[in-house]
C-alpha cells in the first residue's frame, strides 16, 4: 500500500472523539489553523480547522469541519445529485500535523485572543457540535464549507464582540475568478469546473464570500477585532507557521502538451482538416459528424442533469448547452444515413446561432467559458457551416 495513503487511514483512525468534556485551564487556547494548497485538485484550495490546546490537561485536539462518510448510506448517489453531507471530526494535532508535513503543504495557527470563559466556551461548542448526533451539516463549497464554518463558530460563540473587517480586500472579484487564482496549475481540473459550474458564479461577489477559501479566512482572522475590558484589540493574539515546505515540492510545474487547450486544438485541427478536405471532394465523413454531435449531445445532458436534476448550486444557468446541444445525442444517429432529411438543414443553422450566442454571451462575461473551448468552437462553427453548405446543394 503507498506510504502516503497508510497514513491517511492511520489519521482517519483517529477522527474520533477520545475526550470526555472537560474544564479548560488558564492555559488554554483557542487557535484557528490555516494549511495550504496540495497538488490534488481537492487539496487545491487549502484547508482550515481549529485546534484546542491545554498543556495542564494534556489536551491537544484539531476540530475539522471538512470531512465527510464515505460509509453512509447512498453516498455516491447523493453526492451527484448535490446532497453532500459533510461532518465535523476531531483528531489530535500531531497527527493532524503529520499529514500535512507527509504531503509538503504549509501550516499556520493563529492563537486567538480570548479570556478563560470564551475558551471554555468555545471548547463546549466544538465538543457538542461535534457528537453523532450534531456533526453533521449540507455541505455548500461556496457558502458552508470548512473555511465559512470558522467564523460562523467565532461568531456564535462572540457575538457583538467580535468584528470582522474586510477592508484589506481591495479587488473586485468573481467565483470563477477566485477559483482560477488557486487552479493556475490544474488546468484539468479547472476545465472541468468551467464545464461544470453555471453563470450564478460570474457575478461580483460581495467582500464577506471570499471567505469560502482558507487564505482569506485567515486574512479575516489577521484584521479581525475583539471587545474586551481593555478596549478593542486584536482577535489574533498570535501568528506561527508551523510547516513551511517549499512551494515547488508541491505545486510541480507542468508541460503545455498536456493541457486541455493542446488537446482540444489538436482535435480542432482534424476537424477542419477533415472539414475542408470534405468540403473539396463534395462528401462527407458520416462518423465525423456522428461523433462530434453525440459527444456534444452527451455533455449536454450532463450540463442539464447538473442545473435541473441535482441540489449543487453552482450548477445553475450553465451556459455550455448553447455549445454542447442535449439533442445533438438524437441527431447523431441521423448523421449515420447516407441521405439527409430536410429539417437537418435548419437544424444546423441553428446550431450556428446557438455558438453565436455563446460568444456574444462570454463578449460581455454573462458567463466566462475556459479558454480551452476556443478552438472547438471555431471547429464546431465551420464543421455547422459546412453542413449548412453541403445539405443546401443536396435540396
Amino acid at each position: 500500500m503507498n506510504p502516503k495513503y497508510t497514513i491517511f487511514l492511520v489519521l482517519l483512525f483517529f477522527y474520533i472523539p477520545f475526550n470526555a468534556q472537560i474544564n479548560l485551564s488558564e492555559k488554554a487556547t483557542i487557535s484557528v489553523v490555516t494549511c495550504g494548497p496540495g497538488s490534488e485538485l481537492y487539496s487545491t484550495f487549502g484547508h482550515s480547522a481549529f485546534r484546542v490546546f491545554d498543556p495542564i490537561n494534556k489536551l491537544d485536539k484539531i476540530y475539522n469541519y471538512g470531512t465527510f462518510n464515505f460509509n453512509a448510506p447512498n453516498f455516491y448517489l447523493n453526492f451527484a445529485k448535490g446532497k453532500l453531507t459533510y461532518q465535523l471530526s476531531t483528531s489530535r494535532y500531531g497527527l493532524f500535523l503529520q499529514i500535512y508535513n507527509y504531503e509538503k503543504r504549509w501550516v499556520k495557527t493563529q492563537e486567538l485572543n480570548l479570556n478563560k470563559e470564551q475558551v471554555q466556551a468555545t471548547y463546549n461548542f466544538l465538543e457538542n457540535n461535534a457528537k453523532p448526533s450534531n456533526k453533521d451539516y449540507q455541505y455548500d463549497f461556496f457558502y458552508n464549507n470548512c473555511s465559512t464554518k470558522i467564523e460562523e463558530v467565532i461568531k456564535s460563540i462572540l457575538k457583538d464582540s467580535v468584528a470582522f473587517n474586510n477592508n484589506h480586500i481591495s479587488t473586485h472579484k468573481t467565483h470563477r475568478d477566485l477559483i482560477a487564482d488557486y487552479t493556475q496549475k490544474q488546468k484539468w481540473g479547472k476545465f472541468g469546473i468551467d464545464l461544470a459550474l453555471g453563470s450564478v458564479i460570474d457575478k461580483e461577489v460581495s467582500k464577506d464570500d471570499y471567505k469560502f477559501l482558507p487564505d482569506y479566512i485567515f486574512y479575516a482572522f489577521e484584521n479581525a477585532t475583539i471587545t474586551t475590558n481593555n478596549g478593542t484589540q486584536p482577535l489574533v493574539n498570535e501568528t506561527k507557521t508551523v510547516l513551511n515546505p517549499k512551494e515547488n515540492e508541491v505545486l510541480k510545474p507542468f508541460s503545455f502538451i498536456t493541457t486541455p487547450l493542446f488537446a482540444i486544438a489538436c482535435i480542432s485541427l482534424i476537424i477542419l482538416f477533415l472539414s475542408y478536405k470534405n468540403f473539396k471532394n463534395n462528401s462527407r465523413s458520416k462518423w465525423l459528424d456522428f461523433s462530434l454531435f453525440f459527444i456534444t449531445g452527451i455533455i449536454g445532458i450532463a450540463v442539464l442533469l447538473l442545473w435541473f436534476a441535482t441540489d449543487h448550486t453552482a450548477t445553475y444557468k450553465n451556459l455550455n448547452f448553447l455549445w454542447a446541444f442535449a439533442p445533438n445525442l438524437i441527431v447523431a444517429f441521423y448523421l449515420l444515413k447516407s441521405k439527409l432529411p430536410k429539417w437537418m438543414y435548419y437544424y444546423n443553422v441553428g446550431l450556428i446561432g446557438l455558438i453565436a450566442v455563446m460568444l456574444l454571451v462570454w463578449i460581455f462575461k454573462i458567463q466566462v467559458f475556459n479558454t480551452a473551448m476556443l478552438p472547438l468552437l471555431v471547429a464546431l462553427l465551420v464543421r455547422y457551416l459546412f453542413l449548412t453548405n453541403y445539405l443546401k446543394t443536396k435540396f
